[in-house]
């Protein structure tokens, strides 16, 4: 398995003490596979892609990604992680305003030392950014904005695709090309994609499924 997460557990402190977030979650995924994270607003659900991103740190419980145990690592390794082996995608693009399509869809890839320029105009074309490679963020519509920043994270070949409602910004014709478009591209890099989602059709267009309830994961 390229990711095994067991017995995870976050709680976040408030005024008036603790609250817990996830409460023993596990879950598993393989390469090439793809699974949607569902669950009701406040479930948790971006809580724990963010913990398997390395970005918050988790109270207890272990996230093994590639044969190791994230949970505890520092953060030099953490952003290491990051870089050589997860993508991020996530509603707000976070694109770089001074730089055009083309260096921004080279950007993670060069960072991570695996800039392929035939991978990169393949998922250029693929993406329908071939015509606006000049262009700058501003310049470009929000669906292709969201294109560059799905082709900035496939850029760099990342072993594991995490996505926080990618087309939670984009209306739903658009929002489904843009699916149709990542979940083509990351089954041809042969990575694989967790999404969170509180959309049930698009959850089903996924191989497999979970649901966060009150912490854990629904059975």
């Amino acid at each position: 398995m390229l990711l095994v997460v067991t017995d995870l557990e976050k709680s976040f402190a408030t005024t008036e003490g603790p609250i817990p977030v996830l409460k023993g979650v596990g879950l598993s995924l393989d390469a090439g596979q793809s699974l949607a994270l569902t669950g009701e607003s406040g479930s948790g659900k971006s809580t724990l892609l963010h913990l398997v991103a390395g970005l918050e740190a988790a109270d207890a419980g272990r996230i093994m990604l590639d044969g190791r145990d994230i949970v505890g690592m520092d953060d030099r390794g953490l952003a290491a992680v990051r870089r050589d082996k997860v993508g991020l995608i996530f509603q707000q693009f976070n694109l770089i305003p001074s730089l055009d399509v083309a260096a921004n869809l080279a950007f993670q890839a060069r960072l991570a030392g695996r800039h392929d320029p035939e991978w990169t105009a393949t998922l250029a074309e693929a993406l329908g950014l071939g015509a606006l490679l000049s262009r700058y963020p501003e310049q470009l519509s929000g669906g292709q904005q969201q294109r560059v920043a799905i082709g900035r994270t496939l850029a760099a070949r990342p072993m594991l695709v995490l996505a926080d409602e990618p087309t939670g910004n984009l209306d739903e014709a658009t929002g489904d090309a843009v699916l149709d478009l990542m979940l083509g591209l990351v089954a041809q890099a042969g990575a694989a994609l967790m999404l969170v989602t509180h959309s049930p059709r698009l959850a089903a267009r996924l191989d497999r499924r979970a649901h966060l309830s009150s912490g854990r994961i629904a059975q």
